[in-house]
């Protein structure tokens, strides 16, 4: 079966930067609907298009085309005292826009006894990404699936 429009991939992959440095070895296969639901990068769901099991592609995405530049807006520094006692680089806390229509998960990236570093960036923004992927399984997908249109689950 070919990936097309309301077809469930299954893809073993890997995530480097273009110097080879691997940046996600995908530990776990990466199942998804494809047809331009957003669940991928819309250049790999573009060059998966028509691929088969067994088939390998290779993809170099720019930062914008992976998980967006880096914003320095997303940077905040917040007192110490404000935030929970245990606390530790990589804790995530999701907080609240100052219009307060909209969350954002933010990451301890740095704290001391006065403050605490948080960043709202996905930790790979502003990184070019070779996006790497072999086809490993191609079904076409439930109606259950389709309404729900979004990243799906191994099984």
């Amino acid at each position: 079966m070919k990936i097309a429009k309301n077809t469930v991939v299954t893809l073993a992959y890997r995530a480097a930067n273009p110097a080879g440095k691997v940046l996600d070895e995908g530990a776990e296969p990466l199942v998804y609907l494809h047809g331009g639901y957003g669940n991928i990068f819309a250049s790999l769901e573009e060059a998966l298009d028509g691929k088969e099991v067994g088939q390998t592609v290779k993809v170099n995405l720019l930062p914008e085309d992976a998980f967006g530049l880096y914003e320095k807006e997303l940077v905040l520094e917040e007192a110490r005292a404000d935030l929970p006692d245990q606390i530790a680089i990589g804790v995530q806390f999701e907080l609240m826009n100052a219009e307060g229509d909209e969350e954002t998960l933010y990451r301890v990236t740095a704290f001391d006894d006065e403050k605490v570093v948080l960043d709202g960036n996905h930790p790979l923004a502003g990184e070019a990404l070779v996006f790497t992927c072999t086809v490993a399984d191609v079904r076409a997908a439930s109606v259950a699936e389709i309404k729900q249109r979004q990243v799906l689950t191994s099984r």
